[in-house]
């Protein structure tokens, strides 16, 4: 096994050979594939209270209400009665944190920076298949009329 060491200003830091980091990239796409399941157990409701939100991400409710001064894409709705109404999406965002925080070991900022990545990377995925999906509306629409012409020539 080929380890080696980087030095960084801190200390001496150990990195993986090839082989390990293959290990560990499959460890991660089971946790994710993990995660997702979780994600999918969250209950189809229009909206849950802040201690029903708590119960599913696994934390308690004054650490959502911490989580919602640090980041700002987490923004539960208020009721009539000034009670924080959290959405599926709010649930599921809070997971996301939990699991940077917690499994990913993010600081906050680091957190923060890599919920801006995601949404900057699924917006520009959505952009790419809106355009695919227009490309292949218009080739099915150029298809249709190519057959119309050769129909039009064979006539002639």
């Amino acid at each position: 096994m080929d380890e080696f060491i980087y030095e960084t200003k801190e200390q001496n830091a150990w990195a993986p050979d090839s082989s390990q980091r293959n290990f560990e990239s499959k460890n991660l796409i089971e946790a994710d594939q993990e995660f997702a399941q979780v994600i999918n157990e969250i209950p189809d409701k229009l909206a849950f209270k802040i201690g029903e939100a708590a119960k599913l991400v696994g934390v308690k409710t004054y650490v959502l209400r911490y989580w919602e001064t640090e980041f700002s894409a987490l923004k539960p709705k208020k009721s009539k009665n000034n009670q924080r109404v959290y959405s599926r999406r709010d649930v599921e965002l809070a997971m996301i944190i939990k699991k940077l925080l917690h499994k990913d070991r993010f600081s906050i900022e680091g957190a923060r920076s890599a919920l801006s990545k995601m949404k900057k990377e699924t917006k520009k995925s959505k952009a790419i298949h809106g355009a695919i999906n227009k490309m292949d509306s218009l080739r099915s629409r150029l298809q249709e009329l190519i057959f119309e012409i050769e129909k039009i020539q064979n006539r002639l």
